[in-house]
């Protein structure tokens, strides 16, 4: 860490943020540090902290839109990946936070002896990697991260038509644009099988943009491919997964 710590404040309640920073004020002739940023949500904050990087990120939990378990994955893909400190009124979340080492876990009202610990903590810690981050949440994110031009821009997963596997990557498309993802096919299905249909091997649909099937005799024999509201591009389901086909009918 920096000899002063640059810190990153979230939280949806602006009197919560307010006595935060009134109690880091207190903190700071022993705990030298800058507060660089705040935010009220957690999308928020992921598009700041690209502009102002901070060792630290003290963000509530509970919050609309992105939680806060959500945002510390998304602060994985940052470039100066910052430790993180919950803060939040609620205590569910807890042994899951310390089970995957999180710097620490503030209880609201916020005592200074806590936050001063956790402070002296930050300093003696490196920054906390990317895997430890991305098993923050159980349960599936709202959107996905995509590191574009030197920022990370957040794709929302209501918005994606299906993610296909090529080569080292995934490409995810939405009506306007492909993005690329750094995560394997295989993970993505595991956490978002509600909302996705495997096609093929290399290929998830999303199921609420699935419109059925259809035949495609371009090369000779025939196959199924996916059809997608809004999506012109052809999705060949493979042998294996012929029984969607089946099911989708079925269903229908």
């Amino acid at each position: 860490m920096t000899a002063t710590l640059r810190l990153f404040l979230v939280d949806d309640e602006p009197l919560a943020l307010s006595r935060l920073q009134d109690l880091l004020a207190e903190c700071r002739p022993n705990y030298p540090h800058e507060v660089v940023g705040t935010a009220q949500t957690g999308t928020e904050a992921v598009e700041k902290l690209v502009q102002h990087p901070a060792d630290l990120v003290l963000t509530d939990i509970n919050m609309p839109g992105m939680n806060g378990l959500e945002l510390a994955r998304h602060l994985g893909r940052l470039h100066h990946r910052p430790a993180v400190v919950f803060c939040t009124a609620h205590d569910e979340f807890a042994v899951q936070a310390f089970e995957v080492h999180a710097l620490d876990y503030l209880l609201k009202p916020i005592r200074i002896e806590r936050l001063a610990a956790a402070l002296a903590r930050a300093r003696e810690m490196p920054h906390a990697n990317h895997d430890t981050l991305a098993a923050l949440s159980t349960s599936a994110r709202r959107y996905f991260s995509v590191a574009e031009r030197g920022r990370v821009r957040l794709v929302p997963v209501d918005a994606v038509l299906y993610l296909k596997a090529e080569l080292k990557y995934v490409t995810l498309k939405t009506r306007e644009a492909e993005f690329l993802l750094e995560e394997s096919l295989t993970q993505l299905e595991t956490e978002f099988g509600e909302r996705f249909l495997r096609i093929h091997r290399n290929c998830l649909v999303a199921r609420e943009k699935l419109l059925g099937f259809e035949r495609d005799h371009d090369e000779g024999e025939g196959h199924w491919v996916a059809v997608l509201d809004g999506c012109a591009d052809k999705l060949p389901v493979s042998r294996r997964q012929a029984h969607v086909v089946r099911e989708f009918r079925r269903a229908g």
